[in-house]
């Protein structure tokens, strides 16, 4: 083998290890930027299931709310014909009442005025319980302050009934709210 063979056998591989270098590199890299590009894709994954799954519930918790509260108008309408009959049978003298010709309409209007209470309660609208209770604007509306002997801001005296419909407040109660009398202040 000539000198000029030698040389160009050295420069050969030479440029071959130098390929290989490159080559290796070049796998290197790309391995490196394919493992960085794979957890991005994996951080991106979790990410968008994380979503979904709290789309999910937030679509389940609408539902379940629409189907509880599907009813708030249709019981809003319901509660002033409660109304109207209560009010029907507090306008009944107690000698009428007593009276056997009127005692079956007058047990009539309590037997439906009972059945709808019934109704509505089945349907989670619940009566507010507001004498004797301490004033709470959430659930009472204070149309007046009574002189009373009762600890000021206890209710005193209700109006109107106020309903709630599962944990939300279709009405408030109308109510009269115990003041100390002239010259007077009782605490709480």
């Amino acid at each position: 083998m000539t000198e000029e063979q030698k040389k160009y056998e050295e420069t050969e591989q030479a440029g071959a290890q130098a390929d290989a270098a490159v080559e290796e590199k070049t796998t290197t890299d790309n391995g490196e930027a394919l493992k960085t590009e794979n957890e991005k894709l994996k951080q991106d994954l979790l990410y968008i299931q994380a979503e979904a799954q709290n789309t999910r519930r937030r679509l389940e918790k609408e539902k379940k709310d629409a189907v509880a509260y599907s009813v708030t108008g249709f019981a809003r309408d319901l509660l002033s014909v409660a109304d109207n009959m209560e009010r029907a049978l507090a306008a009944i003298p107690e000698e009428i009442k007593k009276d056997e010709k009127i005692q079956s309409l007058v047990t009539g209007i309590e037997m439906t005025g009972k059945e709808l209470a019934n109704v509505l309660q089945r349907h989670g609208v619940k009566r507010v319980e507001a004498i004797g209770a301490k004033l709470d604007p959430n659930l009472h509306q204070a149309m007046v302050e009574i002189e009373s002997d009762e600890p000021e801001g206890t209710v005193v005296q209700q109006m109107q009934a106020g309903y709630t419909l599962h944990d939300r407040l279709l009405r408030p109660a109308m109510v009269a709210v115990a003041k100390a009398k002239s010259g007077e202040t009782k605490p709480a």
